[in-house]
């Protein structure tokens, strides 16, 4: 299991900076958000996953730690259920590039705007 060797928040609370084996990743708000391992974003199943819409704006309001293996972020949209493990975060942090061209494919497919879309 990789474990991070810091976690900050930007204070604007829109950018959270991760470290993983000395490489800092930089993760939007928006981003952990509409990636959130909640039952309310990936279902509970496979298959039943739930695109999260209108998330640009959302801000981190808090981060508590949840033993030694993962946090909980508080989002400004309220959303505060999603247990953040490491091995999830790392997942995000490694593959994010890959991973925020799908959602933006999703949104673009179904015609909803974001600021980072040209449709």
């Amino acid at each position: 299991m990789q474990t991070p060797t810091n976690i900050s928040l930007n204070k604007e609370k829109t950018l959270l900076t991760i470290t993983f084996d000395e490489i800092n990743y930089l993760l939007s708000a928006e981003y952990l958000r509409i990636y959130s391992p909640s039952a309310e974003v990936v279902g509970h199943a496979s298959g039943q996953e739930i695109l999260q819409l209108n998330k640009e704006n959302v801000t981190i309001l808090r981060i508590q730690p949840t033993g030694n293996y993962a946090v909980i972020l508080f989002f400004s949209d309220k959303h505060d259920s999603g247990i953040y493990s490491w091995s999830h975060l790392y997942k995000l942090a490694s593959n994010h590039d890959k991973l925020w061209h799908e959602y933006l494919q999703k949104l673009k497919d179904i015609g909803h705007t974001h600021s980072r879309l040209n449709i």
